[in-house]
């Protein structure tokens, strides 16, 4: 299960549940919680797993998933770098990859999710 923050440091800035989107500015369900960090900063695994993606999405950008086992997976989005690869395995604190600031963002920042058995769970439950 995650277990901790994905960053050492950074500022939550858009939560998790609906919200204005930056680009359309209609209000949608955000289903992540986004951390303001600079490019660069080291992202870390929240829980021992098997990535299951790693690679670039229009709106995440550049992101990886990983399966943690027991219906939880989390995403990892808007990387400047991926340092892992799909089917390799992972230990909780191990580094994925680097914020950054691509796919649909309008800032430097981790977007992280957290889904059990699909459903988007709030984040800051988990840290």
């Amino acid at each position: 299960m995650p277990s901790i923050l994905p960053v050492t440091k950074g500022k939550f800035t858009s939560g998790f549940g609906l919200r204005r989107d930056p680009y359309t500015q209609k209000y949608d369900f955000h289903r992540g919680q986004d951390i303001k960090v600079r490019t660069g900063t080291p992202v870390l695994a929240t829980a021992d797993g098997k990535v299951v993606a790693a690679r670039w999405d229009g709106n995440l950008g550049l992101y990886v998933k990983i399966d943690h086992g027991n219906g939880f997976r989390t995403l990892y989005g808007h990387l400047r770098r991926i340092g892992v690869e799909e089917g390799q395995l992972i230990r909780r604190g191990d580094r994925i990859g680097e914020s950054g600031n691509t796919g649909r963002s309008t800032n430097p920042h981790l977007h992280y999710e957290v889904r059990l058995y699909r459903q988007s769970q709030n984040p800051i439950n988990f840290f």
